[in-house]
């Protein structure tokens, strides 16, 4: 017994739409196509572009979420250097007085002299930043938060990162 195939008109029909709908879009695909090889240079395709984007956006949040943590860390290590080297200085001092000899004044240790020199210049940074600080958050419109060092870092890498 053979196998009779029984077209009807509406599924002729249903398929000529199909058929045609296909035509229509390698058509548009093939003028698509052209169009980009012309606009675009070395056959750039844009959906590829976007896709290219999106991929780079995904890992430059990844990447400033790894910059803030080692931000974080770095604050961190200075804070305990800063401290441990105060620390450091007073037990020196300690000593000196326990064992009768002079204690070396702040303006004789060149190593207090550099070290206070530097928290100058930390000092002097640190009113650059705030200025810097209060400039970013009017144009982020971020004005009532108020900043550690940490938050600062953030900010001038988002900064950094959103002008790049």
């Amino acid at each position: 017994m053979g196998h009779r195939h029984v077209h009807h008109q509406a599924t002729d029909s249903l398929v000529n739409l199909f058929t045609k709908a296909n035509n229509d879009l390698t058509l548009v695909q093939l003028k698509l196509e052209r169009e980009f090889q012309q606009i675009y240079p070395d056959n750039a395709n844009p959906v590829k572009l976007v896709h290219r984007i999106k991929k780079v956006q995904g890992d430059l949040t990844v990447l400033k979420d790894q910059c803030q943590e080692l931000l974080a860390a770095k604050q961190d290590l200075i804070d305990k250097a800063r401290t441990v080297l105060v620390g450091n200085r007073n037990l020196i001092q300690r000593m000196e007085v326990s064992m009768g000899v002079g204690v070396t004044g702040d303006a004789e240790d060149p190593a207090f002299v550099n070290f206070n020199q530097a928290s100058f210049s930390f000092v002097l940074l640190s009113l650059i930043i705030d200025e810097w600080t209060t400039q970013v958050r009017a144009r982020t419109g971020d004005e009532e938060h108020d900043s550690d060092a940490e938050d600062i870092n953030k900010l001038l890498f988002s900064a950094i990162v959103q002008n790049n």
